[in-house]
């Protein structure tokens, strides 16, 4: 059977002078990226015998290699391992090991880090990025690939209850994230897409990078996010969709040159990854520049919810509803489902669902029951159907019996302007048996007074639901994909605070 790869082959003869990549240095045509597609499968095929199954790890930063390399290991029926170049060497090390990896493409910019990785973990094989043009024109032997059953990706989780997981994603896993993410928000072959996330990460593959080849369109891969270079790029290029998390958003708009920006290309701003506060999402369409929010998980290639554009102005603060080909469920404890406006466990069904966790079959079977994968994020949906996030099941807080969302006490928080950031988290209490505590870290210049904080709170919530103390920080300790560690939070809890 065909490998995705055959996207890009197939488009290289129907429409062979359309542009596909627009990186820093280059643009390449679907004919040439087919070509070099093809000539990165017969360096790994031949100068480096990998064999259907064999994982290869990719370090480096976003650039065009990084999609040659998905094609060409997708057209072997190798298995890719993405790797997170924030995390340290110990980190990836245990995730090469885990995987069993055979081979390291790697750039420049990673060499360091990749020595500090070979004095941990042995490998076979190592490619740089930057060693030239492969130039090899010769035939691929062909591999057959089953695309449900094979494994394509090993994504490794963020690890934040524990050790990493990676999960295995299928090419079969990867096209229906694509189909899904056309229909949700017309993805077209006239479109140019920034891919601003991480290629290491599953939201710069499946959005929208892969998306949008599938189609026909046009990715750019600028390289590290930088916000000027970003906004450079869709003046330049008249880009269309514009995807990235709330942080990169939120550099955007922050931006000088965001409010002269020429923006008239773009038909999307869209977001993932973490909840974004209606302030953000305000900055944007109060300029007429739309602005959606979805949701999504590695586990399931990503995408699960999306608004629509019929839907993103009246429904701000939704993730919208989930897409054509993934049905999902909201249910408690007991597995049955919740009622309108309850809180209720997000689960998940659909051809985008992983196949499994790499050689964790008890966690496999733990998240995936009866065709259903368990996420562990707490969601309510209202009467038309509109899904939000509630927080996740790990994070909730039993007060008194009471039933505590730190997701509600953060948002409420960041209502007020001098706040940059917080985060809920629970402490222990004799009576109650544990209580809420915020760790909050300020604008640059402001001030705010802890009293202040909590008078607001009260205001907006049950009095249980109110935290018991705010500490103040400098900045909020972040994992290496960039979210807050609320493990480490837990650790400072018994430091000395003022009463500031």
């Amino acid at each position: 059977m065909e490998s995705i790869a055959y996207w890009i082959h197939k488009r290289g003869l129907i429409t062979p002078n359309r542009t596909a990549l627009i990186s820093e240095h280059n643009q390449y045509t679907y004919k040439a990226l087919s070509n070099k597609i093809n000539s990165m499968a017969v360096l790994l095929q031949n100068k480096y015998q990998l064999e259907k199954g064999d994982r290869v790890a990719i370090l480096s930063q976003n650039r065009e290699e990084y999609i040659i390399s998905y094609f060409a290991i997708a057209q072997l029926g190798l298995i890719a391992v993405p790797l997170n170049i924030r995390l340290r060497a110990s980190e990836l090390a245990f995730q090469l090991t885990d995987s069993g990896t055979k081979m390291i493409l790697f750039e420049a910019e990673t060499e360091i880090l990749l020595q500090e990785i070979k004095n941990l973990f042995n490998y076979e094989n190592a490619y740089s990025f930057d060693a030239g043009n492969i130039g090899i024109e010769e035939p691929v032997v062909a591999v057959e690939v089953d695309p449900s059953m094979d494994p394509f990706i090993i994504c490794y989780t963020s690890g934040t209850t524990g050790r990493p997981k990676g999960a295995v994603l299928t090419q079969a896993n990867m096209f229906w994230n694509a189909v899904n993410n056309q229909y949700a928000i017309d993805i077209t072959s006239t479109d140019i897409v920034n891919v601003l996330l991480p290629l290491f990460h599953i939201g710069g593959i499946g959005l929208f990078a892969f998306p949008t080849l599938l189609t026909g369109g046009t990715i750019v891969i600028p390289g590290k996010f930088n916000p000027e270079q970003a906004i450079r790029s869709i003046e330049t290029y008249g880009v269309t969709i514009v995807m990235g998390v709330p942080t990169i958003h939120d550099a955007l708009r922050k931006h000088p040159l965001f409010e002269t920006a020429d923006f008239s290309s773009v038909r999307w701003f869209y977001s993932g990854g973490a909840p974004c506060s209606k302030e953000l999402i305000h900055s944007f369409i109060d300029r007429d520049l739309p602005f959606g929010q979805g949701m999504g998980m590695t586990e399931t290639a990503p995408t699960i919810l999306m608004l629509s554009k019929e839907d993103y102005k009246r429904k701000v603060g939704s993730i919208g509803k989930p897409v054509m080909f993934c049905d999902i469920a909201l249910v408690d404890d007991t597995g049955h489902p919740v009622e309108t406006g309850e809180v209720g466990e997000l689960i998940i069904k659909g051809p985008n669902v992983m196949k499994e966790y790499w050689g964790l079959p008890d966690k496999t079977e733990e998240a995936i029951r009866n065709g259903w994968f368990y996420s562990g994020d707490l969601m309510r949906q209202d009467e038309e159907g509109f899904i939000y996030v509630a927080g996740r099941k790990k994070d909730m807080i039993i007060s008194g019996g009471e039933n505590i969302y730190p997701l509600q006490v953060e948002q409420t928080i960041n209502e007020l302007q001098a706040i940059h950031e917080c985060a809920v988290i629970a402490i222990a209490d004799e009576k109650w048996g544990e209580v809420p505590i915020a760790f909050i870290s300020l604008k640059e210049g402001k001030t705010i007074r802890k009293t202040e904080i909590i008078a607001h709170c009260r205001e907006k919530l049950a009095t249980y639901k109110v935290p018991k103390d705010i500490r103040i920080i400098e900045e909020l300790p972040k994992n290496a994909t960039g979210k807050i560690d609320k493990r480490k939070l837990s650790q400072l809890i018994h430091l000395p605070t003022s009463n500031y």
